[in-house]
Parts: C-alpha cells; sequence; structure tokens
C-alpha cells in the first residue's frame, strides 16, 4: 500500500504530454503520439496498464512532433512528419493521427504524401504491454514479472501474461497488416499528393481470456464516447455569458465532468464522479462527494449515484488492513494487484477522516434537490451508521471532536484532503502528531448533525433531530472556544494528539466558513487572515501562509493553489457576506484558467502574482481532475447565490456577479423534473418555466441551522 503512505503527487510524465480520458480508461503519451515504457505513459484500464508502448516509424525513421490538439477530453488528433525522407530538410510525409481512448484504444493513421513522386513506405508500430499496476508506473516502483506469451493470428497480435494465478491480456487489431510477435508493419507506395489511410484497435481482455466488448464504432457510426458526451450535453443546462472567456472555461469544466463520470459495474443505471486523470479514475470517497456537491444545479443525479455507490461499500467490519470500521465511508477503490495484495485481497481502502461526515452532508443536500422521499429514505440508515462512525470510532477518545490516526503502518498518515505526509504542521514546520482533529473536519461532522436534523424534523422524528440539533450547537460552542486563537486572529488547523492547537495558517479554516461553524464575531479576522498578502498569491488562497515554517509554493500542500479549495472557502465567504472577496477568489481562478486553454488544473504553485505573470503549473498536478472542472461551475452558482429547496417549493437567487462577467443567460436547468430558464443582467435574476407550485425567492436559501431553529420552535404535527 506504498501508494496511500506517499506523497499523493505522482512523477513527471514528460514535455508537452497528453492525456486523454473517459471513464476509467486513460491514456499518456507524447505529443507524437507515441507511448514509451520509459516514462509514466501508457493505455489504462482499470488500474493496470495494457499498453506500455506504441511507436510508430517509417522507413525507420520516428516522428517529429508538429502539433497535438484535445478535440474532446477521450479524443486527440496529433500531427507529425517524418524527417530525413526525400534526402531534404522539409519533409513531404506528413502523419496524422486521430486517436481516442474507450475501453482501449482506437487509432486512425493517415499518412499523406505532399510530394511530387510517389513514396515508398514502410510503416511499422511496436507494441508493447507489461500490464504493470498503476501505482508501479505513478511511483515508477520496481514492477512485478509477468509470464508473457504473444500470438500473431493473421490482422491481429494478442499478448497474453500471467503472474501466478492472475491473467491479464490485450488484443490489437489491425488490418491489413503485416503483424508477427515483434511488430505490426504496413507496406505501401503513396501517390503523389496522395494518402493512405488505416485503422488500429486495441482492446483489453478480461481476466486475459475475453474481449472486454465492442467499444468503437463502426462506419458511420457515432463511437461509445461520442453517444455517452451527447446523452450527457442534452441533459445539462446550456450557457451563454456576455465574458466568452469565462463562458469557454464553463464549457471545458462540462465537458472534463462528463468524461470524468464512471459507471458502477453493478447497477449500470448509476453514475458517480472518478477523482481525476491520470492517476485517480477511481471512485474517492471525499473527491467524489464534494464534486458532485459542487454541481448539484446542474446534475443532482450524480450526488444520488455517489451516495447509492458508497452506501454499498460502507463499513461493516473493523480491520486495521484497509482501516474499514462499522459505517465509515470508503477512501477510494482500487482494481490492481497491488492495492489487492496491501488490502488483504479487498478492493477498498477506508483510511479517510472526512469522507463520512461528507456524505451525511450530501444525503442532506440532495434531498433538496426534488428526488422522491422514498429514494432519500432509503439512504437514511446508511446516514444513521455514518454518524454512529462519527461518535464510537472517529470520536475515540470521545472528546466531542473527530480525530484520524492511521491503524496501520502502510495507510495514510494523514487523512483529511491535505493527505501528503508533511500536510499538517505548526507554525515552526513540525510535524503534527496524531490522533488529529482537522478544523475543517469538525465544520463538516457540524453540518452532517444539522442534515440529519433537519431531515428527521421533516420525518417528524422530533427526538432524533432534537438530539442531533444539540449535538451540533454543543460542537460548534467547543470548536470555538478550542480552535480559535485569539492572538493570531485566525483558528488552528489541528489540534494534535496532546490536544495542542496545531498553530500554521492554512486555507482550512476556509471550510469551516462555508459550514457556518465559525462564530460571527470571529468571521472578519479569518476573511481577513485568507485574503493578507501572505495567504491570497494573486491567483488564489494558498494552501499554507507564506510566513510559515513549512512553506513551499512548490509543495503539493503547504503552499500550493488549489481551484476548489478556493471554490469552497469563496462559498464560506459569501455566507458571511464577504462579497468583494469572494469575487477577487473567483475572479483570479477564471483568469488563471484562460492560461491552460480554459481548463484549470488540480493545483498550481503558490508564486505570487506580483512575482510571475502567469501562473505557475505544478509538475504532476491531475488535469482533468474532478474537483477542478467542478471550480468554475460552483464559483458561478456560489455567485449567483443559486439554491432550491423543491419540498418547501422555493428556488433562491440572489446574485452578485462581478460586472466583468457580463450577463448571464441559462436554459435547460434542471429543476423538480422540469427545465427552466435563468437570466441575470445587472445582478437581476429572473426565472421562466418553474414548475407549478415552485416560487422563486430573492435572498439565500435559509442555513440548514436556521430550518433547523424553525422546526424547533414550530414542530410538524
Amino acid at each position: 500500500m506504498a501508494g496511500w503512505n506517499a506523497d499523493t503527487a505522482a512523477g513527471p510524465l514528460g514535455p508537452g504530454t497528453v492525456t486523454l480520458v473517459e471513464g476509467t480508461s486513460f491514456c499518456i503519451s507524447l505529443p507524437n503520439g507515441d507511448i514509451h515504457p520509459e516514462f509514466p505513459h501508457g493505455v489504462f484500464f482499470q488500474d493496470t496498464r495494457i499498453l506500455s508502448g506504441l511507436t510508430l516509424t517509417i522507413n525507420g525513421q520516428p516522428l517529429e512532433s508538429l502539433a497535438a490538439e484535445t478535440k474532446e477530453p477521450y479524443r486527440a488528433l496529433f500531427a507529425g512528419r517524418v524527417a530525413g525522407l526525400a534526402g531534404s530538410a522539409d519533409s513531404p510525409v506528413i502523419v496524422k493521427r486521430l486517436r481516442e481512448v474507450g475501453v482501449g484504444i482506437q487509432e486512425q493513421i493517415s499518412v499523406l504524401n505532399y510530394s511530387l513522386q510517389p513514396v515508398e513506405c514502410l510503416i511499422s508500430l511496436t507494441v508493447e504491454a507489461d500490464f504493470a499496476d498503476l501505482f508501479e508506473v505513478k511511483e515508477a516502483r520496481i514492477r512485478r514479472r509477468w509470464e508473457e506469451s504473444r500470438q500473431a493470428d493473421g490482422a491481429s497480435l494478442t499478448i497474453s501474461a500471467i503472474w501466478q494465478d492472475v491473467r491479464r491480456g490485450v488484443i490489437v487489431e489491425a488490418g491489413g497488416a503485416d503483424v508477427t510477435a515483434g511488430a505490426v508493419t504496413y507496406h505501401t507506395v503513396i501517390a503523389p499528393h496522395g494518402q493512405w489511410t488505416t485503422l488500429l484497435r486495441v482492446v483489453p481482455l478480461l481476466d486475459g481470456i475475453s474481449r472486454a466488448g465492442r467499444v468503437h464504432a463502426g462506419a458511420g457510426e457515432l463511437s461509445p464516447s461520442d453517444r455517452r458526451r451527447q446523452e450527457w450535453v442534452a441533459k445539462i443546462p446550456v450557457l451563454r455569458m456576455g465574458n466568452r472567456s469565462i463562458e469557454r472555461t464553463l464549457r471545458r469544466s462540462y465537458d472534463d465532468l462528463g468524461a470524468l463520470r464512471i459507471e458502477d459495474p453493478n447497477h449500470q443505471d448509476r453514475v458517480v464522479v472518478a477523482a481525476g486523470a491520470p492517476w485517480f479514475m477511481a471512485l474517492f470517497g471525499r473527491d467524489s462527494l464534494l464534486s458532485s456537491f459542487m454541481v448539484l444545479p446542474v446534475d443532482a443525479t450524480l450526488a444520488l449515484g455517489t451516495l447509492r455507490t458508497l452506501a454499498d461499500g460502507q463499513g461493516s467490519a473493523v480491520d486495521p488492513m484497509s482501516e474499514e470500521e462499522p459505517g465509515k465511508i470508503l477512501h477510494e477503490v482500487r482494481l490492481d494487484v497491488s492495492s489487492g495484495q496491501a488490502l488483504g485481497g479487498k478492493s477498498m481502502y477506508y483510511g479517510s477522516v472526512d469522507a463520512t461526515p461528507l456524505f451525511v452532508m450530501l444525503l442532506g443536500s440532495v434531498s433538496r434537490w426534488g428526488f422522491a422521499a422514498d429514494t432519500i429514505a432509503a439512504l437514511l440508515p446508511n446516514a444513521d451508521r455514518a454518524l454512529d462512525w462519527i461518535r464510537d470510532y472517529g470520536d475515540k477518545d470521545g472528546d466531542g471532536f473527530v480525530e484520524y490516526e492511521r491503524l496501520n503502518d502502510r495507510g495514510l498518515i494523514n487523512q483529511g484532503w491535505k493527505d501528503s505526509w508533511d500536510g499538517i504542521n505548526f507554525a515552526d514546520g513540525r510535524l503534527a502528531e496524531p490522533p488529529i482533529a482537522l478544523c475543517e473536519v469538525q465544520g463538516y461532522v457540524y453540518t452532517a448533525y444539522l442534515s440529519r436534523a433537519w431531515m428527521a424534523y421533516d420525518a417528524g422524528d422530533a427526538a432524533l433531530a432534537e438530539e442531533l440539533a444539540d449535538r451540533a450547537a454543543q460542537l460548534k460552542k467547543q470548536f470555538n472556544e478550542q480552535f480559535w486563537m485569539p492572538e493570531r486572529g485566525y483558528y488552528a488547523v489541528a489540534l494534535d494528539g496532546r490536544k495542542r492547537q496545531v498553530d500554521a495558517c492554512a486555507s482550512n479554516m476556509g471550510h469551516c466558513l462555508w459550514h457556518g461553524i465559525v462564530d460571527d464575531d470571529k468571521a472578519p479576522q479569518v476573511a481577513e487572515r485568507l485574503m493578507s498578502r501572505e495567504m491570497f498569491s494573486g491567483w488564489g488562497v494558498r494552501t499554507l501562509a507564506s510566513d510559515m515554517g513549512a512553506y513551499n509554493p512548490v509543495s503539493y500542500h503547504n503552499g500550493s493553489v488549489w481551484p476548489h479549495d478556493n471554490a469552497l472557502i469563496a462559498t464560506g465567504l459569501l455566507r458571511y457576506g464577504f462579497v468583494a472577496e469572494a469575487q477577487r477568489i473567483s475572479t483570479a481562478l477564471l483568469e488563471a484558467a484562460e492560461y491552460s486553454e480554459g481548463r484549470l488544473p488540480e493545483l498550481f504553485c503558490g508564486f505570487s502574482r506580483d512575482e510571475f505573470a502567469e501562473p505557475v503549473p505544478y509538475p504532476t498536478a491531475c488535469s482533468p481532475q474532478a474537483w477542478a472542472a467542478t471550480t468554475p461551475i460552483h464559483l458561478l452558482t456560489s455567485l449567483m447565490r443559486y439554491d432550491a429547496h423543491v419540498s418547501r417549493g422555493g428556488l433562491w437567487m440572489d446574485p452578485v456577479l462581478p460586472e466583468s462577467y457580463g450577463d448571464l443567460h441559462i436554459t435547460n436547468a434542471p429543476i423538480a423534473g422540469r427545465r427552466i430558464t435563468i437570466d441575470i443582467s445587472k445582478s437581476t435574476a429572473s426565472v421562466q418555466g418553474l414548475p407549478q407550485g415552485m416560487v422563486f425567492h430573492h435572498g439565500h436559501r435559509p442555513w440548514l441551522a436556521e430550518l433547523v431553529k424553525q422546526a424547533k420552535l414550530y414542530p410538524k404535527t
């Protein structure tokens, strides 16, 4: 389980790397389209690298890259030339590779001859498959040796491998080629100004035996990936903005989010969000819960699918190896051999302190978006087991706070969202010792209590509701007494194992604003500190202030800027009335996206905008990544102050969009089984097409604490 006990960043992918993603599959290659085993490149399916090498040469010459353009998250067009042919500096032979990733890859290879003479070409593809686990590739670990066999059969090559009782395999289909165990070759003469085209398919074998299924389209058909994208586009809002740059960023976010959706293999109707490409194309508790929460107004079914799938994997026993405990929500699902060995044959790892309260929070949020009452009721037992975990296992010492300490020496040292080994530290740079109670986790637990209390009041269970509302009030009181540092004017990032305040100034306290656990009189100081020169880089709020001992602008969690972190901080600032500050963060992030073709990466470096005029990329950031893809969407809906409570018949909006964003026009926005149209001009909103019985309110939707207070005063009879 070394993958979990390391900094969660990966090794460098190499310059100009192109990453394609669709569901749980992804492909990483050089800008000329080649895949080289010495880099962490390849075609991956279900956490296994099914293709570790794919090199194209013409007459023995490699391709020189000219361009690589991602058309969709799952499709790219590569253009290259073959230097040295026909004895001239300018090569007349151009190669185009149109690649699409699905369950495997399909690649259309076209060779164009721009000379006045025919060109004889020997087009050769070398294919390698090492069937390495994802973590073996990501961390450049020594890989297990598979017993490999290669079998050429007509126009296809089957590569099979066995290790102990595990089988892996892949089929390379190359119509019209001369296929041997060693290579795939084509012999052709291309006429002057002529073109030669072929189609290559690479399909994984399940259990090393049967094809993983039909992946690609026939002639004139849409590919499965295109069909999936078409269905996604049909169900999400259509957006037009005065600011075309922001509009482009939002469209890119929609596309990436669509590609990061994965189906539960046991329940095809359930769709969840994978954490991010290239290394986290799997279900992650925290990431999937937060990402689906951030896009509730766009597609609430993602959140419901995530809740149902996580509920199926909810802990039921105590297992120190996987860190499973009764009621606990999993951290991640992995299908590779290494993880299965490390977890005692299991595919789920539970080393997350925050996924469990976030599960309850998300269920409370989903319950407002118009799902049938029995759909929500079916998940309430899971929410109650999650609350039992918070009481019995999350708070083992009974002090009222939820802490973490790994259950074995190979698990994650830190189990909040900053889960690198050095992610939680004191102001002087010393590492905090477990068990650790993170400030933001207490905010998540506070909202979990209020969410379940509200649902209990709604169902007429006043006794449970009052118990949980009292727990929430007590937690808020305790939190503000024990985490607040009046001499510093901000909250401790954590309490350590000796209940000392871990006094680093970190971005985590912004999440506390989001959840409303911050006392009103302390919020101005928190906002001021978050927007200080030490914290705000000009592109966003740093994970750690620049005057802290562990600060490093190129650290994964100790000084970098994470878009999703900032989106949640901006939401918290808006909650407490700090509109200008929230607008500043939002605008900075959306401007940062302009430097990466409208796509925000997982994170970027924390250098000041005064020092570098462009955001400095973090070398191993995931892209696309779910949190980052949902950030522009969440920033916009937060600034719209857009929320719903269908069972109460209300839609709320009170927009505070900066003037530079221009007017906003949204159609096809889902609400209660209908599609509505929203127009915002100069911070004035109008809505058309609301379902009968729903009322549009100017202002903010009542917070959970307000709803619970109202329910307490006026209980259901």
